[in-house]
């Protein structure tokens, strides 16, 4: 139900195509295939990575490094954790490698 709400946000609000939103984007890491939960790309490149928790779940250090590992791969430029109570938005600072939190998606 999260990640229907945030796809309903990213293309009502923020006006995202649906050309532009993967839902379930297969990923392998270290020969693991993994699913992302929504990727969003801009101009055919990588522009948000979310990852969804139920609103039961907690986000902890291990959901922001699960987010993080996935985007050694992705390289998006912006990153969204939610559970529905909690939402975590930020920019990837690659160069001093940190996150720059957000108040808002991108």
């Amino acid at each position: 139900m999260i990640r229907q709400y945030i796809i309903f946000l990213l293309k009502q609000v923020k006006n995202y195509k649906n050309s532009n939103i993967w839902v379930e984007y297969p990923l392998k890491i270290n020969e693991l295939n993994k699913r992302l939960d929504i990727l969003v790309q801009f101009n055919e490149k990588p522009h948000i990575l979310i990852e969804c928790k139920t609103p039961k779940t907690p986000i902890t250090q291990k959901t922001f490094d699960q987010i993080s590992i996935y985007n050694k791969t992705i390289k998006a430029p912006f990153l969204m954790i939610s559970n529905g109570i909690k939402n975590f938005i930020f920019q990837v600072d690659k160069y001093n490698k940190k996150f720059l939190f957000l108040k808002y998606i991108p």
